[in-house]
């Protein structure tokens, strides 16, 4: 793929997730439009993230035909050219009239991480990276906190349903034992984004798929993270443990989370 072609593909992703942007905040400020529904133990699913999934599917099929896409509600498979799709990440968040959630555009080529792109317009916010460019919030450079001191850090732990609880209670206590301060903002794409604009010092969930971090892995690298290969193995298909930090943390945390 050349520079051109890639950056063609991002700058639709950001015109795209304006689009996605006033189509899914019409949604969330008619909440009795949502037509809630559960697609297993707080997994939650609305109207909403159907029709922006959909919207972002056919608009990206006719720009780029020969790419393909992989969405968390119609799924897909990978190609050499890939989008890969959350419409709504937190949707539990979104459902209950909370802020903190987004819509996530992520764009692999050759399995490599190439553009990122995560609008959270209720919280006003649109996150951009390309590989090699850097990252910006709203236009504005960004870079990682920087925080070398595990008893000072700022840490998100995602929760997930295909890990048994006690592993994560046990990660839980392991943070708080090594002094850092433990969070959960219930989108694993904006804790990825919270790592890259220095709010937060790390983000680690023990099994996360794909769609909720093709987007964040390219902000949050280019805002200069740490970050495991996640896309090692089956990662595109079946998802793959998480974690992402300064790199002065990466250390202690691999040992507190056991991803590496």
């Amino acid at each position: 793929m050349t520079p051109a072609e890639r950056d063609l593909r991002y700058y639709a992703a950001l015109g795209l997730a304006a689009e996605a942007s006033h189509l899914a905040l019409g949604y969330f400020s008619k909440r009795e439009s949502l037509g809630t529904t559960m697609k297993g133990a707080q997994d939650w699913l609305t109207i909403a993230d159907g029709k922006v999934e959909d919207f972002l599917r056919q608009r990206l099929s006719a720009l780029f035909p020969n790419d393909s896409v992989i969405g968390e509600e119609g799924g897909g498979q990978a190609s050499d050219a890939v989008w890969i799709l959350d419409p709504i990440d937190g949707t539990a968040n979104f459902a209950h009239g909370d802020r903190n959630w987004c819509i996530s555009i992520g764009f692999l080529a050759d399995r490599v991480p190439e553009i990122g792109v995560v609008a959270a317009p209720a919280l006003g916010e649109v996150y951009a990276a390309r590989r090699g460019a850097g990252a910006t919030l709203n236009g504005d450079a960004i870079k990682v906190s920087g925080g070398a001191d595990i008893a000072r850090a700022s840490v998100e732990l995602g929760w997930s349903t295909r890990i048994p609880a006690q592993r994560y209670v046990e990660t839980i206590g392991r943070s708080y034992a090594a002094g850092a301060a433990v969070r959960r903002g219930g989108s694993g794409t904006l804790g990825l984004c919270h790592v890259a604009n220095g709010s937060s010092d790390a983000y680690a969930e023990l099994h996360i798929n794909a769609w909720d971090v093709a987007a964040g892995i390219v902000i949050a690298s280019e805002a200069g993270a740490h970050i495991n290969d996640f896309f090692a193995g089956e990662g595109i298909a079946k998802g793959n443990p998480i974690l992402c930090c300064t790199p002065a943390l990466a250390p202690a945390l691999k040992e507190i989370t056991g991803v590496v």
